[in-house]
């Protein structure tokens, strides 16, 4: 009990203790000292305004700087991911490599031995036949693909 008497007074001394005056010292050495008893004379009295804090505006503040850093983070993240997706899809491996240069050769070599060319319809085992225009647009897509693919190989 006298312990917690001692707690409350403390703490209430604590709460009403004023602010005291500021002064401005040199040392030895020339550094700036700042205290409320100077060792030495002379020493400038500071004029120190302080005042109250106002929790809700320091509450409000910190949760603006939070989200906005939030966002910050997020978008770093974002970033990060699009770049080491990017960065994927260009370091393909070489089997991978070879077997889109296969499937596109496999697939020129089709298109340019067919005598005739479909589309699948809307209903299953429908076909639209292509025209001869139609047809040499479709060899000349799947030679420059498979270009691409096998550009370097």
């Amino acid at each position: 009990m006298q312990r917690f008497l001692l707690l409350i007074a403390s703490l209430s001394v604590l709460a009403t203790a004023q602010a005291s005056e500021v002064f401005k010292t040199k040392d030895a050495q020339g550094n700036t000292i700042y205290t409320d008893r100077p060792e030495s004379l002379p020493a400038e009295k500071v004029n120190v305004a302080t005042r109250s804090t106002d929790k809700v505006e320091v509450q409000r503040q910190y949760d603006e700087k939070m989200q906005t850093t939030a966002a910050a983070d997020k978008a770093k993240a974002d970033a990060a991911k699009q770049a080491g997706e990017a960065r994927q899809a260009k370091e393909m491996t070489a089997a991978d490599k070879a077997k889109r240069c296969l499937d596109a050769r496999a697939r020129y070599e089709q298109v340019m031995t067919a005598q005739r060319l479909y589309e699948p319809g809307a209903k299953e085992g429908d076909r639209r036949y292509l025209s001869d225009q139609e047809i040499d647009e479709a060899r000349a897509s799947t030679k420059k693909a498979m270009d691409e693919f096998c550009a370097g190989q």
